[in-house]
């Protein structure tokens, strides 16, 4: 069954997960630097995982409203609809993902080094799984 892949696309690095085949949970799978060709590894990893939507993470203000990050989060979106035309691409609310991903870090007593090589596969995941959930949930 195809799966879905959420990203947390920051200015450096860019944190992937995927559901698993039924849409129930997910799992962070990798990190990938902006600074290289990520687009060809990430192409790679939506075959891999027969992927059929991706969801990528927009960084909303507390307010609601949506910043310069947001905008600049569109443009990504509008580059991945143009490099993976049959797939579904879609938006989902961030905010606070990192901090939630940091404190469960920081609860599983992760050292800080492997916090940082982490951080952001963690953020795409708690991303992810709170769209599934509200899927799931009619939302």
């Amino acid at each position: 069954m195809p799966r879905i892949m959420g990203l947390d696309v920051g200015e450096v690095r860019i944190g992937v997960a995927v559901s698993d085949p039924l849409g129930f949970f997910a799992q962070g799978i990798a990190v990938l630097s902006r600074r290289s060709e990520w687009l060809e590894r990430l192409a790679e990893l939506v075959e891999f995982y027969d992927v059929s939507k991706i969801v990528v993470g927009l960084p909303v203000r507390t307010s609601g409203l949506e910043g310069v990050e947001a905008h600049r989060m569109r443009r990504v979106v509008k580059l991945l609809r143009s490099r993976f035309p049959v797939l579904e691409i879609e938006v989902w609310d961030e905010r606070f993902t990192t901090t939630i991903a940091e404190r469960s870090l920081l609860e599983g007593d992760v050292s800080r080094l492997d916090r940082r090589k982490k951080i952001d596969k963690v953020a795409a995941s708690v991303m992810l799984q709170s769209f599934l959930d509200a899927k799931r949930e009619g939302l």
